[in-house]
């Protein structure tokens, strides 16, 4: 049965342009060339590269805004 609490929905919906700029510029650091639009040919490894180094980056800019 599906969930009701869509996880892929944005909190703050006027970050989303934002965050795909983000999303290309980590992956031009580590190496992974996202094409404009359908991107579904990546492999789960390169993907997770880039997701996990937008976390990572996230909560580094956190935690500097917390000193």
């Amino acid at each position: 049965m599906a969930n009701s609490n869509n996880s892929n929905r944005s909190v703050v919906p006027e970050a989303k342009e934002a965050l795909n700029k983000f999303k290309y510029e980590v992956a031009s650091e580590v190496g992974v060339n996202l094409k404009d639009g359908y991107n579904g040919d990546l492999s789960s490894r390169d993907a997770g590269r880039i997701g996990g180094n937008m976390v990572r980056k996230m909560i580094q800019q956190a935690e500097n805004n917390m000193k």
